[in-house]
């Protein structure tokens, strides 16, 4: 199960138990969206009783990240198991955006840290 969230250019999702097409269905196009909207989009990604991704739907997000590597500024991966926090440095060669791992009981700072104005901001 997802929860999706939008505020701006910035995209909070929550995702449950094992994430799957149908979710990757929903997501994608409202990051495209966000990315069409804004140029750039910031993505809030936290984990509870997180199992991983179906086959399928790890494609689906590989090839986002690839063509939108320009196009995602920042992403905040929230979690409490060590592959999570190792996902998080699978990531960074396929996107340029600037990538943290917080551990769930920091997650407001990750929500801070996701919304936080830079200088490119201004």
């Amino acid at each position: 199960m997802t929860s999706i969230q939008t505020d701006q250019n910035i995209v909070y999702t929550i995702a449950e138990g094992q994430l799957d097409d149908e979710d990757y269905n929903r997501i994608i196009p409202l990051l495209k969206e966000k990315i069409e909207s804004f140029g750039k989009v910031r993505w809030y990604f936290e984990m509870k009783d997180f199992t991983g991704w179906t086959f399928s739907a790890m494609w689906k997000d590989l090839k986002f990240d690839v063509k939108n590597r320009n196009n995602l500024e920042r992403v905040a991966m929230v979690g409490d198991k060590t592959w999570e926090k190792q996902l998080t440095q699978l990531m960074k060669p396929f996107t340029e955006a600037e990538i943290k791992f917080y551990e769930s009981e920091d997650r407001e700072k990750a929500r801070y840290w996701i919304k936080a104005i830079t200088d490119e901001d201004q």
